[in-house]
């Protein structure tokens, strides 16, 4: 049997920061008993004008459920009172699928005989000028978890190419050191997202079987670094369905939390992935994590925090999506490949990292979220 190395331990260059955050995200998990809430609870956290992280915890309760209306026009008022009726468009683009973590879950894992491809930089910019052409403003730059394939420097190069065509460019990249995450805002990255998966380390040591992923620590403080990197904003995720997606949503919710006390001037955001079917494994799918369950948590989320933003991916389908955003989330992504190179070409160069649901170009979203009666945007910030 190979011998696995301690997923608590740093690996070598991994940059150890002083922080109790992640200490206490875990301890407000460990303790958090969703079975304990009743009715009562969740109507007083629903009376509050705001809420502390007990009324969160009742919220993502069972308990809650059966008030999923009152919690989703509570949910719609805060998101029009902090947001109005903008719904925010960008789109994610894959430069590289190179991978050198064995994620049992994931698309890209080292051990998954898929087709690889990483772009150069003149694909990096043919991509790049193609996506620019459907109007949109903004981009989310993402790459497999390799260091010798996708580099700090590469990735940087990226970033200053996306910078050229975007007036907001965002990172979904390996966990990096806090002088490297500086190095890529330098480069014209100005957010950075990181799904933790789960906040439960038993159950991350078994998903994370080889790789620097694997080593749960320095992932759960990577926003950490990028905002001590100047990063203008940090997003929040696990991956929904993993394990017991109520005790991660709720970790997912107090890790932001305390980011936003300690950072007050960092702009805060959630993603709300759930698990989608795999080149070569079309069974993986969100455990017990259903629509009406997504919906409880987005609310939750946009209650709890209503300043924070919030994004809902193509991993959801159409009229799911359409039915949340304006009332909990604020940002949607359109045009959407998950494979290498797909923008520019027919045919994409490499494999995808999961199966997307909603395949809406952009102005195909465009034109619905005008129907809904919200103000599709573009851009409402310049990086200067």
């Amino acid at each position: 049997m190979e011998k696995r190395t301690n997923h608590m331990e740093y690996m070598p260059g991994m940059e150890i920061i002083e922080s109790d955050i992640a200490d206490k995200v875990i301890a407000a998990m460990e303790s958090y008993d969703y079975t304990q809430y009743k009715a009562s609870d969740v109507l007083r956290a629903l009376s509050k004008e705001s809420l502390y992280p007990e009324d969160f915890a009742a919220l993502l309760s069972p308990a809650a459920e059966p008030f999923l209306e009152k919690m989703a026009a509570r949910a719609r008022e805060e998101t029009r009172k902090h947001f109005g009726n903008a719904v925010y468009l960008f789109t994610p683009i894959y430069i590289s699928n190179y991978c050198e973590n064995y994620c049992i879950y994931c698309g890209f894992n080292c051990k998954n005989k898929i087709k690889r491809a990483k772009l150069d930089f003149e694909a990096i910019e043919r991509e790049m000028a193609a996506i620019a052409k459907t109007g949109l403003e903004e981009i989310l730059i993402l790459t497999g978890e390799s260091r010798k394939m996708s580099d700090v420097k590469y990735i940087g190069e990226a970033c200053r190419i996306a910078h050229k065509y975007f007036k907001n460019v965002g990172i979904e990249v390996y966990p990096m050191n806090t002088d490297e995450y500086a190095y890529l805002h330098e480069c014209g990255a100005d957010f950075v997202t990181v799904f933790q998966e789960t906040y439960n380390s038993d159950k991350y040591e078994k998903l994370h079987l080889a790789g620097h992923k694997r080593v749960f620590p320095y992932r759960i403080n990577a926003q950490e670094r990028a905002i001590r990197g100047g990063m203008r904003g940090v997003a929040f995720a696990a991956l929904l369905g993993l394990d017991d997606f109520r005790k991660d949503a709720f970790a997912t919710g107090m890790h932001a939390y305390l980011i936003q006390r300690k950072y007050p001037h960092a702009e805060i955001s959630f993603s709300c992935p759930r698990l989608r079917p795999i080149v070569n494994n079309d069974k993986i799918n969100p455990k017990d994590v259903h629509e009406r369950q997504l919906l409880q948590i987005m609310c939750a989320y946009r209650i709890f925090m209503p300043f924070a933003g919030m994004t809902i991916s193509t991993r959801e389908r159409a009229e799911f999506r359409d039915h949340v955003i304006g009332l909990a989330a604020t940002k949607i992504s359109a045009g959407v490949s998950t494979g290498i190179g797909e923008h520019s070409n027919d045919e994409a160069q490499g494999d995808d990292q999961f199966e997307i649901a909603d395949g809406r170009n952009v102005d195909e979203v465009f034109a619905r979220i005008r129907e809904m009666g919200l103000q599709p945007v573009m851009n409402d910030y310049v990086l200067v």
